[in-house]
């Protein structure tokens, strides 16, 4: 695909987060439009994917959402990847779905490996892929991602500790790295600090893509953390995005991190996003 494709697929998708939580009026669209260019780029050009879903995920490449509640853009990227028909958009959050509000796996929705309600614990299940890779002699990498509020969880930092100390190199860890949760900054609500030092200290390479809403930046980005791979590092992507981005009134605020459009404002937001797919 194209730049140009890329770029059209993303405004389709921001169409469907925003469609999607009106409808029921509940979700998570900030996190959602501001990883929107991320996921695209990394289902449509940047992992090495199979035709068909296996749960093994052997000869493939695999993601692993840690942040669940931005389930708008992986439901949507993966729907106009091919995994099922894009008109199952339409459930989302309703009874008996296998498209609920966090990804789970035991309605077997293609695509996704992990349930990932709670945070801080995707990084420690994609290590465990990671070394299930090793030692199946499986060249292919994990990638992740995790919110920069969902790092304030203990957790990761056991898996970033356990990531280095047993050279996992074949896994990519992306930071969406927009400085915003569900309350606030996240300065004023648990500063992290210096990012890209703290995952230096723990002996990881680290990669800063400074424009994570530009699809040519994501791409080099990420082709730069794919060439760090297999060095006897982790890999960790700092990716600096937008929350909300696309939709005007929804960006530089934390206020739509789990906030649905009512009708007056969907209609102004899909209008910053006219169609390029078609809806479903």
């Amino acid at each position: 695909m194209s730049n140009k494709d890329l770029n059209d697929l993303t405004i389709q998708v921001r169409r469907d987060i925003l469609r999607m939580v009106h409808k029921v009026n509940s979700g998570h669209p900030g996190g959602s439009l501001g990883c929107a260019e991320f996921l695209v780029a990394l289902y449509s050009k940047i992992m090495k994917r199979n035709t068909n879903f296996e749960m093994d995920g052997h000869g493939e490449d695999l993601f692993f959402l840690s942040n669940g509640h931005i389930s708008p853009v992986i439901y949507s990227v993966l729907a106009r990847s091919g995994y099922f028909p894009v008109e199952e958009l339409n459930t989302f959050r309703l009874l008996n779905s296998r498209l609920q509000g966090h990804p789970t796996t035991h309605e077997g929705l293609p695509g996704i490996r992990i349930a990932s309600g709670s945070l801080g614990q995707g990084l420690s299940v994609a290590i465990g892929a990671a070394l299930s890779k090793k030692l199946n002699n499986d060249p292919n990498l994990i990638y992740s991602l995790h919110g920069d509020g969902e790092l304030q969880e203990g957790q990761n930092w056991e898996a970033i500790m356990y990531a280095s100390a047993k050279g996992i190199d074949n896994i990519i860890a992306t930071v969406d790295l927009n400085g915003k949760q569900i309350d606030g900054s996240t300065d004023d609500v648990l500063s992290m600090g210096d990012m890209k030092a703290k995952f230096e200290a723990f002996d990881w390479t680290v990669i800063e893509i400074e424009q994570g809403n530009n699809i040519e930046s994501i791409l080099q980005g990420m082709a730069d953390a794919k060439k760090a791979t297999g060095q006897g590092k982790p890999v960790c992507v700092l990716l600096k995005t937008m929350m909300g981005n696309g939709v005007d009134f929804m960006m530089h605020t934390h206020a739509w991190h789990g906030k649905a459009p009512n009708d007056e404002q969907l209609k102004t937001a899909l209008a910053q996003n006219p169609e390029t797919l078609g809806d479903y």
